[in-house]
C-alpha cells in the first residue's frame, strides 16, 4: 500500500521514564527545597483543557524544570527539554521533550526511534541516572524512606501539531502509515499485527487524533492543549507503583512463611507473643500497602469526562494495570487471612496458658490442704 508523505510543520517526541524513588514524596517541602535552588519556579499540575470537575488529580504532583539537554540523534544535536513531575506516593516521572520542525514524516518517525534507540528501555544511557541522582540530591530531606529505583518504565509520545496540508483524523491511519513509529519495528508488519496496532484509535473533535499502543503513542493535536499526556503518564505511574509493590509481596510471602513456621516450631510456652508479635507486623505491612495503593488508585479523579475517561481505562488495560493491581489484593488476601489465623493462634495460646495457670493454682491449694491436715 503507497502512503503519503506530508511535511510535518510543528511536532514533538518526549520520552518518558518513570522511576520509584521513596515510599512517599513530600510536596510541600519539595516546594520549599526546589525555592531554594534558584530555578524556575515549581508548578503544581493541572489538566489544562478539561474542567476539574469533570477529572483532576487526586493530590496535584509537582512538576520541576530541569536543565535543558544536548542529544545528539541522526548526525546532528538536538536540544531538548527535560522536567520531572514527582507524585506524592513515591513515583516520580522524568520527561525529555525534543521539539521538531519542518521534515517528512519518514524523517519523524526515524527522529522517534531514534530517541527510543538512546533514551528507552533497551538503551544503556546515563541520561536518566543523571536527572535522578541531581533530583535526589536536592530533595533528598522531602522523600520518605528512598528506595534504590531499580524498577522503572518508560513510554514514549510522537506528538504532531501541524501537517503542511489537512488531513482527515478518520483516515489518517490509511494515509499516513503510522506503523514505524507506533512499533520501531524496520521490517514490515503483518496485516494482523498493523490492524492491532492501530485498533486503539480515540478522537473527540473532527481534527484530534491518539493512539495507543503498550510502549508508544502517537497524539495528533493542533491546539497544543492535550492532557493526555498526562492521563498516560499517570497510567504509567500506576503501572509503576503495583509492580513495585507486587514485586514487595512476593519477596514478603516467603519470609513470612518461614515466620509462621519458626513461631510454630518455637515450643516456647509464651508462644503467644510470638505469634502475637508476627501478627502485628503482617498488619503493619498490609496497613501501609493499602494505604499507598490506595493513593495510586485515587491518583487521577474521573467523573464527567467520556473522552479522556475512555483513554484512560484503554491505558490502564493496555499497560495491564488493573492485573498487577489485582495480583497485589490477592496477596494481601493471603498476608490477611495468615495474620487473622495468627491472631485467633495467639489467642488460643493465652487461653491455654490461663488454663494452665488455673490448674496448677488448683493443685497447689490442693497440695497445701493436703500438708496442713
Amino acid at each position: 500500500m503507497s502512503y503519503e508523505q506530508p511535511n510535518v510543520q510543528s511536532a514533538a517526541v518526549i520520552a518518558m521514564h518513570l522511576v520509584d524513588i521513596a515510599d512517599a514524596i513530600d510536596l510541600s517541602r519539595v516546594e520549599a527545597l526546589w525555592a531554594q535552588q534558584q530555578r524556575p519556579a515549581s508548578v503544581r499540575s493541572k489538566l489544562e483543557s478539561t474542567p476539574p470537575k469533570a477529572m483532576a488529580f487526586g493530590v496535584p504532583p509537582v512538576v520541576l524544570t530541569l536543565d535543558e539537554l544536548e542529544l545528539p540523534w541522526l548526525g546532528n544535536t538536538y536540544r531538548a527539554q527535560a522536567t520531572v513531575r514527582l507524585y506524592d506516593f513515591g513515583a516520580a516521572a522524568f520527561s525529555v521533550q525534543i521539539p521538531v520542525t519542518s521534515c517528512s514524516w519518514t524523517s519523524f518517525s526515524q527522529l522517534a526511534n531514534a530517541v527510543d534507540a538512546l533514551l528507552g528501555p533497551s538503551a544503556d544511557s546515563t541520561v536518566w541516572k543523571q536527572l535522578l541522582e541531581h533530583v535526589r540530591a536536592a530533595l533528598l530531606p522531602a522523600l520518605l524512606r528512598p528506595s534504590p529505583a531499580s524498577l522503572h518504565e518508560d513510554y514514549l509520545l510522537g506528538i504532531v501539531h501541524a501537517f503542511d496540508e489537512a488531513i482527515p483524523v478518520g483516515s489518517m491511519h490509511e494515509r499516513i502509515d503510522l506503523v514505524p513509529l507506533l512499533s520501531g519495528e524496520q521490517r514490515p508488519l503483518s496485516e494482523q499485527a498493523r490492524r492491532d496496532l492501530l485498533q486503539q484509535r480515540f478522537s473527540y473533535y473532527a481534527d484530534d487524533l491518539v493512539v495507543l499502543t503498550w510502549d508508544r503513542a502517537f497524539i495528533y493535536e493542533p491546539r497544543g492543549d492535550s492532557d493526555v499526556i498526562d492521563i498516560l503518564e499517570v497510567a504509567n505511574a500506576q503501572l509503576l507503583e503495583m509492580r513495585f509493590y507486587d514485586e514487595l509481596l512476593d519477596a514478603e510471602l516467603p519470609r513470612m512463611y518461614d515466620m509462621v513456621e519458626a513461631a510454630y516450631h518455637a515450643g516456647n510456652p509464651l508462644g503467644a507473643r510470638h505469634f502475637a508479635d508476627l501478627a502485628r507486623k503482617l498488619y503493619t505491612l498490609v496497613a501501609e500497602v493499602t494505604e499507598i495503593t490506595e493513593k495510586v488508585d485515587n491518583a487521577l479523579q474521573v467523573t464527567e469526562d467520556v473522552y479522556l475517561a475512555r483513554v484512560y481505562t484503554s491505558a490502564l488495560d493496555l499497560f495491564r494495570v488493573r492485573h498487577v493491581s489485582a495480583a497485589v489484593d490477592r496477596k494481601l488476601s493471603i498476608i490477611r487471612d495468615t495474620y487473622a489465623a495468627l491472631y485467633e493462634e495467639a489467642s488460643g495460646k493465652r487461653a491455654e496458658l490461663l488454663e494452665l495457670a488455673i490448674i496448677v493454682l488448683i493443685v497447689v491449694e490442693i497440695v497445701i490442704a493436703i500438708i496442713r491436715r
